[in-house]
């Protein structure tokens, strides 16, 4: 049976990038990683995952997870860089200054702009899910 876990991806004020469980794993109350930038902080999460399995090889609660990734807006244009923006701000009706500012930490965007984001992302991804070449 696969369990999927929730991993919060942010931006910290120290200028790295953590990930953490949102729900214990095993006996954990948390398991979290940190780096310099998204892919860092990723990688370092799922070696702690792989810690535990190897601490407790006969425990299954470490087998079969899968995991999904929620990301504040700043790390979620460090991670996924090759994405523009300006563009996705236009497209969800945000102006592109403010939206720089947003993911360059500069001001805080409100609850309504990351439902705007969210929703814009979804659209995204359907459209890709739909397309092929």
């Amino acid at each position: 049976m696969r369990k999927t876990i929730l991993v919060t991806v942010e931006y910290g004020k120290d200028g790295t990038y953590s990930c953490y469980s949102e729900t214990p794993i095993g006996d954990y109350a948390l398991v979290d990683g940190d780096g310099k930038n998204v892919q860092e902080a990723k990688a370092d999460f799922l070696r702690a995952v792989e810690e535990c399995r190897e601490a407790y090889p006969d425990d299954k609660r470490y087998n079969g997870l899968s995991f999904e990734y929620k990301y504040d807006l700043r790390s979620f244009f460090n991670y996924f860089s090759f994405l523009n923006v300006s563009d996705i701000a236009k497209r969800a009706g945000i102006n592109p200054s403010l939206m720089r500012q947003y993911t360059s930490g500069v001001k805080t965007a409100s609850e309504k702009t990351y439902e705007r984001l969210s929703s814009c992302i979804e659209q995204i991804k359907a459209e890709l899910h739909a397309a092929s070449f």
